[in-house]
């Protein structure tokens, strides 16, 4: 495998998975579904032997490149190389003549699910998740990952308030320069809108936005902005942060999708405060990262500084580390 000191990088390729185990289904009794989702099925199960509980994602076999699909692919070459608390954990890949499985880690539910149980959220609780999030996501952008799916469905919760980012089908490795990759990316409501307005290239800032997102759906209850069509969407995004201009985002009349004609909204500053309670300090942050402009939106490492945090407790170690105080961050706002 490949290094993961902290300026390392991790190539999303198959052939990093050194080695996968013979079908070893039978050694598991299925308990119940968990969910479901574009690339496969996950299940409870329980090893017949230990009692222990873990996750097994059973790959769906559509589009299938030499049997496994390269979403599956991609995703166990990160995983097999993450190693953080905040990173869902994969113990196994199982290859049969027909299936792909995942052993992973088992979590009690998903954030979705858990925010449409415990609305509204206790303001507390958010600081502890929204902490959890960055910390997770600097790890990933240090070792030069970009997740491109965040959302509620795709962070798991434990009984013990724990959070972990899963769901690393559409993550790549990425360097610098960038390349030009896919638009097909992430539900349309976390979506940044570099990505909506046809930016030929993005970063790590993308997953900032989704974090944003989050973060006010946290306080709100529901998403900021639920588009119906990416038009839709990007709208949403203007009413409320505002229309972009040349001022405030540099280049972005050169964007595929931005129109000229688009209509001149003004930046709600008294609603978006009202989203995270009047709270000048959560306000400071939430706008931090829904800048439209990627390249001055927060980063991970920054926002884990961010004095919304003062005083939370640090018990996460990239924060503690002192080689992160070394990572340097090019004009895009990407990691170097």
């Amino acid at each position: 495998m490949l290094s993961t000191e902290s300026n390392s990088s991790i190539d999303g390729s198959w052939n990093e998975i050194e080695d996968y185990s013979e079908p070893l289904e039978s050694d598991f009794e299925r308990i119940g579904k968990l969910g479901g989702g574009t690339y496969g099925d996950v299940f409870c199960v329980r090893h017949r032997l230990t009692g222990e509980m873990f996750a097994l994602k059973q790959i769906r076999d559509d589009n299938e490149v030499n049997g496994i699909p390269a979403t599956a692919m991609r995703e166990a070459a990160i995983l097999k190389q993450l190693n953080h608390q905040n990173i869902i954990k994969l113990y196994d890949v199982f290859l049969t003549d027909e299936r792909c499985y995942f052993l992973l880690e088992y979590m009690d539910e998903d954030l979705k699910r858990y925010l449409d149980r415990n609305r509204p959220l206790d303001r507390q609780m958010i600081k502890n998740f929204m902490y959890q999030l960055f910390d997770a996501m600097f790890y990933c952008h240090k070792h030069r990952i970009i997740h491109r799916d965040i959302k509620p469905h795709n962070i798991l919760v434990n009984h013990e308030h724990q959070l972990k980012l899963c769901d690393f089908g559409l993550g790549r490795a990425f360097s610098v320069p960038l390349k030009s990759y896919t638009h097909e990316i992430v539900t349309l409501w976390y979506r940044a809108p570099e990505i909506l307005l046809g930016s030929p290239s993005y970063g790590t800032p993308v997953d900032m936005w989704s974090l944003g997102c989050i973060f006010g759906e946290m306080y709100q209850g529901w998403p900021l902005f639920h588009g119906d069509s990416e038009i839709d969407q990007i709208f949403q995004i203007f009413k409320l942060l505002g229309t972009p201009s040349g001022n405030d985002w540099p280049n972005v009349f050169l964007l595929p999708q931005f129109k000229s004609s688009f209509p001149k909204f003004t930046m709600q500053k008294i609603q978006l405060r009202q989203i995270v309670d009047n709270d000048e300090v959560a306000y400071d942050l939430l706008k931090r990262l829904l800048i439209c402009d990627p390249t001055i939106r927060m980063a991970a490492r920054y926002a884990l500084e961010h004095s919304y945090f003062a005083g939370h407790k640090k018990t996460l170690s990239s924060i503690t580390n002192a080689k992160t105080n070394h990572i340097q961050y090019d004009e895009n706002n990407n990691v170097i």
